[in-house]
């Protein structure tokens, strides 16, 4: 696949997105509690995809943007504000809204293949399973932000609570954030509303066991990489 660029320029920031000649781009998100080890394998696929000639964007949420990093930055740290929940929800919504206008639409829109570090899969999850708010918030806001805009491919690396809390305290001497720092019933609700997403949606989202050491890991996904691959007929 021959591939060129078109550079983005935003003020100060020059940025570049990849330009296809053959055909439109896909979006495929990476979900996952904390722990489950998607800074590693979110690399990984980007690996894969460029290995078979896809120009790739990486990407996060929330953030993405500048307006989107410091909206991460207000609700993942910690700080002496209290945010309600339901405020919560409305700042990472408008977080991605940022994030669809400014990046994901317009990377798409020439053909790119996006890679997102979570979507709203982790919305319904984190703020419907974790904190409690009903599901029919997140679906409201969803369709009033994305319309029919929904991921080709999920990849949820699904781990158990427990093994999850111990990598995090594992990995590095930073302080966890808000949502790292929450104890294991709250992550057993994010996993259970993961879970709950990916039965409802099995063709979208697919499951891979992340317990498993790195390299078994890899191979799960790879199949799932290579067979979606196949499947969109871009191989």
């Amino acid at each position: 696949m021959r591939l060129k660029h078109i550079s983005w320029v935003e003020g100060k920031n020059r940025y570049l997105l990849p330009v296809s000649k053959t055909g439109a781009g896909k979006f495929i998100t990476v979900e996952g509690q904390d722990g489950a080890g998607k800074t590693t394998n979110i690399k990984f696929i980007e690996d894969v995809l460029r290995g078979y000639g896809f120009d790739v964007y990486l990407t996060r949420e929330p953030g993405g943007t500048d307006l989107g990093e410091i909206l991460r930055r207000l609700v993942l740290q910690e700080h002496e504000l209290h945010i309600d929940a339901l405020a919560e929800l409305l700042i990472i919504f408008a977080a991605r809204a940022q994030h669809l206008s400014e990046r994901i639409l317009p990377a798409l829109s020439t053909g790119a293949w996006v890679l997102c570090d979570r979507f709203t899969d982790a919305t319904f999850a984190y703020q419907s399973g974790g904190r409690g708010l009903p599901w029919s918030h997140v679906e409201v806001l969803e369709r009033m932000v994305q319309g029919d805009l929904r991921p080709d491919l999920t990849v949820l690396l699904d781990v158990d609570p427990e093994t999850g809390v111990r990598r995090t305290r594992q990995r590095s001497n930073t302080e966890p954030d808000r949502f790292e720092a929450q104890k294991v019933g709250f992550r057993r609700k994010v996993r259970k509303a993961y879970l709950d997403l990916a039965q409802s949606d099995p063709g979208r989202i697919r499951i891979v066991d992340a317990s498993a050491a790195v390299r078994d890991v890899q191979v799960q996904i790879r199949r799932v990489i290579e067979r979606f691959i196949g499947d969109a007929g871009t191989g």
